[in-house]
């Protein structure tokens, strides 16, 4: 059972199109409302909330749509993509929250590096970075790692980027391919595609792509900007502080932040008395990818409606499998850290204003996506698809470039790709849709640049130039979405 299936969705029934406008006058209208949400995301510095809301305003009014109609349809779609993706985004911050502030993802870290030499450190870092990366938001993958790298970097003499560039491909992957991460998830809830093949094609792409964008490219990176940390200006590099979490951000893969001022290893801020054991916390991050991985196997290999189907399912739903890794993480990384009811209940709380600007984002994504659906733009777009004989998984990665490369956010380029190339995805089976899913989120990550929250992050936490983030951070997320994107093809050729 898919993960829509469990929340009812009413703008799921069969309805007519709420516009009659022809097809030519429907195209513009979703081009002018695309236009409308980049030139106020860009030019007005609007927050994307409110720049989605206002691009379904002119989309409405492009196609005709009635006024009320269109507000019932945004509402809809609003309300529906919060019931099914709101709940996963805030139970991953918390998960996230309290591993780090019972000093598990720390304990990880330390282990993982005692038992690597420096030929293999940039191994290392991607695994780190890949395993921390499952369960948590990008923005606080880096809290955690950045000073990690930074001390790593001054103790061996490694050059940052050799360091640095495995850890943030490992980080940037896993958040936009792999549920149960914010991108995957809504798109995988907007194009009704399978969880469990989607998380399978998903770690199946990964591991190529972050083996060529992360230790191999490294090694590129490395010769065009020969970083040490002792030669970095500003940021943490000159400062050697810890990066706190940053405050107001945008949700949508970073933001700014303030260096601390002391970046050993045991300043790492944590609000515990010890440390959890290492098996605990890595059982907190996979669990609820196991149990998802579950349904998906059972999926496969079980008959419809037997007891065993019917459980798996129940724990594979990505709500149920993240509440069970809080669950298991109060216990396992809270009291086994010392921390007390009330602190671990603080952490948990403390996690979610970050994400409620990403949950917005994503409902007010999910608006957009109904009113062209319901004005009728998506069967359009599907239609013009298939007469050109295009492929739909190209389709959906060079519309998610395009929207990534205007906005510079890749949760916006997620869900508005997800709606417009909607009217395919009706045409697709269920791997196939899984792919799609894939193929967008790969386009979502290419060619991050100053309008992107993750680029200024990433510049300012490694005290870069903005030409050297280009030339590295910049790169390396476009070798992500071209090689992840390779992959997808790969695979659709197999299947």
């Amino acid at each position: 059972m898919p993960v829509h299936a469990l929340v009812p969705v009413l703008a799921d029934q069969p309805t007519p199109p709420l516009s009659d406008a022809g097809h030519t006058q429907l195209i513009l209208a979703a081009l002018a409302g695309i236009f409308t949400v980049v030139i106020l995301i860009i030019w007005a510095k609007f927050h994307p909330f409110i720049a989605l809301m206002l691009g379904t305003v002119v989309l409405a009014a492009v196609a005709v749509v009635p006024p009320l109609d269109a507000v019932t349809s945004f509402t809809t779609g609003l309300g529906s993509t919060f019931g099914s993706v709101g709940l996963l985004i805030a139970l991953g911050a918390m998960l996230g929250k309290l591993l780090a502030d019972s000093g598990g993802a720390n304990e990880i870290v330390d282990r993982i590096i005692a038992k690597v030499g420096p030929k293999t450190l940039p191994w290392a870092m991607a695994l780190i970075a890949a395993i921390i990366g499952l369960p948590m938001f990008f923005e606080i993958g880096v809290v955690i790692l950045v000073p990690i790298i930074i001390l790593v970097a001054r103790r061996t003499d490694a050059a940052l980027m050799k360091i640095g560039i495995p850890a943030l491909a490992g980080l940037s992957i896993l958040h936009g391919l792999v549920p149960p991460h914010p991108g995957p998830v809504t798109a995988i809830d907007l194009l009704k595609a399978p969880l469990g093949l989607t998380l399978i094609f998903g770690l199946i792409v990964a591991v190529p792509t972050l083996v060529v964008s992360g230790p191999l490219l490294a090694i590129l990176i490395d010769r065009i900007v020969p970083v040490r940390v002792s030669e970095t200006v500003g940021g943490i590099g000159a400062a050697m502080g810890g990066p706190m979490v940053p405050d107001g951000s945008s949700g949508e893969r970073g933001g700014a932040g303030e260096p601390a001022e002391e970046a050993r290893l045991e300043d790492v801020p944590e609000q515990s008395v010890r440390r959890p054991p290492l098996s605990a916390a890595i059982l907190c991050m996979v669990l609820p990818v196991v149990m998802m991985l579950a349904k998906a196997v059972g999926d496969l290999t079980l008959k419809t409606g037997t007891s065993t189907a019917d459980a798996l399912d129940f724990i594979g739903t990505p709500s149920i499998a993240l509440l069970a890794g809080v669950l298991v993480a109060m216990l396992a990384l809270g009291r086994a850290a010392g921390m007390r009811r009330d602190r671990i209940q603080g952490s948990l709380g403390s996690g979610l204003p970050g994400v409620a600007s990403i949950m917005l984002i994503v409902a007010a994504g999910g608006g957009f996506k109904q009113v062209l659906s319901d004005s009728g733009v998506a069967n359009v777009i599907g239609d013009y698809a298939h007469d050109a004989h295009l492929s739909a998984l190209l389709i959906g990665w060079l519309v998610a470039v395009g929207v990534r490369l205007a906005t510079g956010s890749a949760t916006v380029a997620t869900v508005t790709t997800a709606g417009i190339v909607g009217g395919v995805a009706t045409r697709l089976d269920d791997p196939h849709l899984a792919l799609l899913v894939l193929a967008i989120g790969c386009g979502s990550l290419f060619f991050s640049h100053v309008n992107d929250a993750g680029f200024w992050l990433v510049k300012e936490y490694f005290g870069l130039s903005v030409v050297q983030t280009l030339k590295s951070w910049s790169v390396m997320e476009t070798v992500v979405s071209v090689v992840g994107f390779g992959c997808v093809l790969i695979i659709s050729v197999l299947i």
